[in-house]
């Protein structure tokens, strides 16, 4: 390419690409969705079921409802709320990877970021033409304080407006607080000067959000035997060897006993073991 206007025109492509192709919704068991294209995920990262201790009713609830999704039958959309670091996350991917390997292809996992909510409706749009079902996944939602038109959206998705999610596609949500709601809002009921004008308004929006999900699943922390035995759920399978008082003393320096301190510990014992997780 002797001509200079061919060569920038060769390095502009290069540097700007043309646009991938459109997405093939049945190519993967799960996808990221980042508000304009998806990318796929070749796998789910999650522990096994019988290794979420301590929330064995939440267990039976959610993957008994991503079953039925997967399966084309009746299922709701969900709110799983309450303490951090209890398996609400990992209680979704692992029941999701539990109904695949019942149903194969029959179903997908989607993330969707909280700041890509606006893009919902496409993504409903290109998923509603997909011959499969899929669980629209939206981890740790919250809005911001006077944000109205984010909880009304989510609401009109939810329950039958003109943009609703399709019949294949039901919303797994988390979130620390059933109502979704910022702590302060919730207790007061208003704010001095700088909050929104009518802060009830805002909470009873957010409150009525919730009432959307057709399934509301709380999560509570641990108590000392359901932490020592969620550290034996996940230490004893790899072999690692460990003491009660040593588990105990790490989860108070933490201030918290829950799942997430519980694997924390284990991958602080692996690493001393010199083993990968």
């Amino acid at each position: 390419m002797s001509d200079p206007l061919e060569r920038i025109a060769a390095a502009l492509a290069r540097l700007a690409p043309a646009e991938p192709g459109e997405t093939d919704w049945s190519a993967a068991p799960a996808y990221v969705w980042d508000g304009s294209r998806a990318r796929a995920v070749a796998r789910i990262e999650a522990p096994a079921l019988d290794q979420l201790i301590g929330i064995d009713r939440q267990k039976s609830f959610v993957a008994g409802n991503i079953a039925r999704l997967a399966a084309d039958s009746a299922a709701h959309d969900m709110l799983l709320w309450g303490a951090r670091g209890m398996g609400k996350s990992a209680l979704v991917r692992a029941a999701t990877i539990a109904a695949q390997d019942a149903a194969p292809g029959r179903l997908a996992l989607i993330q969707v970021a909280a700041d890509a909510l606006a893009s919902l409706p496409a993504l409903f749009a290109a998923l509603g033409r997909a011959p499969r079902s899929f669980l629209v996944y939206i981890d740790d939602l919250g809005f911001a304080e006077g944000d109205s038109v984010g909880p009304r959206n989510l609401r009109s998705w939810l329950e039958g407006g003109v943009e609703a999610r399709p019949v294949n596609v039901r919303l797994a949500v988390t979130s620390n607080r059933r109502a979704i709601v910022p702590r302060h809002l919730a207790e007061q009921g208003y704010v001095d000067g700088d909050g929104p004008a009518n802060p009830r308004d805002a909470i009873d929006d957010l409150q009525a959000l919730a009432d959307r999900f057709g399934l509301s699943v709380g999560f509570h922390n641990a108590d000392q035997d359901e932490y020592l035995a969620i550290v034996a759920a996940y230490a004893d399978p790899l072999g690692l060897a460990w003491e009660q008082s040593e588990a105990l003393e790490w989860a108070k320096r933490r201030g918290a006993r829950s799942g997430r301190t519980a694997w924390q510990f284990v991958t602080e014992l692996a690493g001393r073991a010199g083993r990968a997780l």
